[in-house]
């Protein structure tokens, strides 16, 4: 038998920390194995959304209980707020599809900007019972087809925690985003049809943007301010403007809205979280000649506001979200150089906005820069700075209450209450003639001026064709509104014009936030503010802040005063619900204001849900992507290569042979098209600087003949640049026919210097 085994003093205590260290695993891997079965049954779907089978989609819009958040340490604010905010890019097509606002058959994308993102804020009250839900997206107007396939999403992962009554869809109105995501026929028209690509990118990216902000909820603060902002806007029809109340119009300094207001979150260690403003002017300063995707000058206030916030991180990136809302735009314009006619330089301010030669067509507004990318940067930037001023002076707090209400309602029937004796009612959609003028900001046909009041033969023989002869009922509703398209008696399975609209406002504290489905003139807007206001607070001792979030939901056009519809501007012609449009929407939102102050918001009638159509029956025009590279080169081949040596302040270009960006809608939403890479000495690495949201770059894309295309990538050297080693790399795809495959590829140029001289 051999020597027992004896053990030192240090093997002994070796030994006991070892055993030690193991309980101390088991215990961890024990309370981690509990907490993720509680993290996993209280996060479960309760309520699966069927699938896109019928001629109807009609999530609820009653309100639901929702289940609370999981609180796995002790919560040390239980009566705050539960704030989150989320970004995620929705960036489309790229080319061949029209970009939409314009209404510019020849203004086809051919692209990159600046990308497009959709931005989401979500608050919660303390006990989590009730939620509301802000979205802002970088696109022209929220289509009813986007925001039914945004609550079907929403219901699949979430049950009834996300609804029709507690989340607003909105878009900032850029007029350079892509087109196609419409399923009504009037809006497909000038889209080349839908696009299911197109559709997606938005649909997917606010989806994701609303994950990343309930991911991300926290206890947290949420405050109100507001400024006024000179400078960056004018009144575009202000011979309509006239046309209100001298003593209603006395009332106001200004025949434009130039208040600001923000809604600032922060969480309860000060860690900022997001920023909200609503400012009323158009996102034009990008005008139709534009063939870039562009989020506009309100998507880059949202751009400097985040890179502000996120420090050190390339723009898309960083947890901070600023987004910058529409409001009641419809007669504002940022192009602040006014209208002036192009052959002479005179100004064209005049009720039919003419000049003698060309008539509409010619009578342009510019802004205040040399170029629409200099134009862009002054509106973009004077806005951001009101709103930094005012988010850095926000004292203002918001009591923990939330609340919500929505309706449908079938906008071309509603009765109206005009005073105790006389009533009125809404139309069938129409469009009048004046709408074929456009505006000083995108001009129109030259057979069509401003303040037509009377129709002409020709083009009466030609909607009687198209449409059938207007009944006598629509054509004295819309008086004195001469009827050009008469959508709302249209033929056809595919209706030109939605008549059910939603009506949706929420409240924050003393935030009312109205989500209008259009265009409301700044007179209209602030009629409506001042109705729902009396209902809030009749007293008017709450301190009560009332905003316009427009172009939400669904997109039916303008929205002008009963005395603007008589001048018949283009404002006027494209109110299609005729004259008394705007006391209708009053009175709704009254109602809703009302429900919500009475707490009776369940007591709404939810009204008759909207229809959604089968995709097979919304057609698209869109060419078939074919791609091929020229002889004895391949894709992302460099045809024109940068120079050895720039100059801050320079541009630096180069050319590959490129694929359809079509062909990457689907793998380049959360990537890029380019990228501006730095050599850094020390590690001997390249690290990125730039990429396709930077406001120093630029993707154009030439479309060629035969499948051929390139992409010229442009980064303007921007004055405070590094000096050192840089090279510029591009990434796409290209589609094969056959096989039917698509491919990536990238390109890179040769390695340039910038010097100081």
């Amino acid at each position: 038998m051999g020597k027992q085994k004896t053990f030192t003093n240090l093997e002994v205590a070796l030994i006991v920390l070892t055993v030690l260290l193991f309980c101390i695993s088991i215990g961890f891997i024990t309370m981690l194995f509990i907490l993720e079965n509680t993290v996993k049954k209280d996060s479960s779907t309760t309520t699966i959304a069927p699938a896109h089978s019928s001629a109807s989609l009609p999530p609820s819009s009653a309100p639901q209980t929702t289940r609370k958040p999981l609180e796995t340490t002790t919560d040390g604010h239980p009566n705050a707020y539960l704030v989150g905010a989320g970004r995620a890019d929705c960036t489309g097509l790229l080319g061949d599809v029209p970009l939409m606002g314009y209404a510019s058959g020849d203004q086809l994308a051919g692209g990159l900007h600046t990308r497009q993102y959709s931005r989401a804020f979500i608050v919660a009250e303390p006990n989590n019972n009730k939620r509301v839900v802000f979205v802002s997206a970088d696109i022209g107007m929220v289509s009813q087809r986007v925001r039914l396939e945004v609550m079907q999403k929403l219901k699949s992962k979430y049950g009834d925690l996300y609804r029709q009554d507690n989340v607003i869809l909105s878009g900032t109105h850029t007029h350079s985003g892509p087109a196609g995501y419409f399923q009504y026929t009037i809006f497909r028209l000038t889209s080349k049809g839908f696009s299911r690509e197109a559709t997606d990118a938005i649909v997917n990216g606010v989806v994701k943007s609303i994950d990343i902000a309930h991911t991300s909820m926290k206890r947290g603060r949420v405050f109100v301010n507001r400024g006024v902002l000179d400078r960056s806007h004018i009144n575009r029809s202000p011979s309509s403007y006239l046309q209100n109340p001298q003593a209603e119009r006395d009332r106001y300094q200004f025949n434009t809205d130039r208040d600001m207001v923000i809604m600032k979150m922060v969480d309860m260690n000060g860690q900022e979280v997001g920023l909200v403003s609503w400012f009323a002017v158009h996102a034009v300063s990008m005008p139709n000649t534009n063939h870039l995707i562009s989020s506009d000058n309100l998507g880059y206030a949202s751009y400097l506001f985040e890179q502000a916030k996120n420090q050190g991180s390339l723009p898309g990136e960083g947890s901070f979200v600023a987004a910058f809302a529409s409001s009641n735009l419809g007669d504002v314009t940022p192009n602040t150089k006014g209208p002036h006619c192009t052959d002479t330089g005179l100004p064209c301010e005049n009720p039919s906005s003419t000049c003698p030669v060309g008539g509409v067509t010619t009578c342009v507004s510019t802004g205040p820069g040399d170029n629409m990318f200099e134009s862009t940067r002054i509106i973009g930037e004077q806005i951001f700075e009101k709103a930094m001023e005012l988010y850095n002076s926000s004292t203002k707090e918001m009591l923990t209450i939330v609340n919500s209400a929505h309706q449908w309602v079938d906008m071309s029937n509603v009765t109206v209450k005009l005073n105790d004796t006389h009533n009125a009612t809404t139309c069938k959609p129409a469009l009048g003639y004046s709408f074929a003028a456009g505006t000083i900001d995108g001009p129109g046909l030259i057979n069509f001026t401003h303040g037509m009041t009377e129709g002409e033969p020709f083009w009466d023989a030609i909607r009687d064709l198209l449409f059938g002869v207007p009944s006598n009922e629509t054509t004295e509703c819309h008086q004195p509104k001469p009827i050009l398209l008469n959508t709302g008696e249209s033929r056809g399975e595919i209706p030109w014009h939605p008549t059910i609209v939603d009506v949706q406002m929420i409240t924050i504290g003393s935030l009312a936030i109205l989500a209008v489905p259009g265009e409301f003139t700044t007179m209209s807007g602030r009629r409506l503010r001042e109705a729902v206001k009396q209902e809030l607070d009749p007293s008017d001792t709450k301190n009560i802040d009332v905003v316009v979030s427009g172009l939400s939901n669904v997109y039916t056009h303008y929205i002008t005063t009963f005395e603007e519809y008589q001048a018949q501007r283009y404002e006027a012609a494209s109110t299609i619900y005729g004259p008394h449009t705007l006391s209708a929407y009053v009175q709704l939102f009254r109602g809703l204001a009302k429900a919500i102050a009475e707490d009776k918001v369940a007591a709404l009638p939810p009204g008759p849900p909207p229809p959604f159509f089968n995709e097979s029956q919304l057609t698209s025009s869109l060419p078939l992507i074919r791609d091929t590279a020229p002889t004895n080169k391949t894709f992302g081949s460099v045809l024109v290569d940068v120079q050895s040596n720039y100059l801050p302040g320079d541009v630096a270009s180069v050319t590959f042979v490129a694929g359809n960006p079509r062909s990457s809608v689907t793998y380049m939403s959360n990537d890029t098209y380019l990228k501006v890479e730095k050599h850094e000495d020390a590690t001997g690495a390249w690290r990125t600087v730039y990429n396709d949201a930077s406001w120093e770059t630029r993707y154009y894309w030439h479309k060629g003949t035969g499948g051929l295309s390139n992409a010229t990538i442009e980064w303007h050297i921007p004055v405070t640049v590094v000096p050192g080693v840089y090279r510029i790399r591009h990434f796409g795809h290209y589609k094969q026919l056959i096989p039917a495959t698509v491919r990536p590829y990238e390109g890179m140029s040769s390695q340039f210097e910038i010097t100081r001289s």
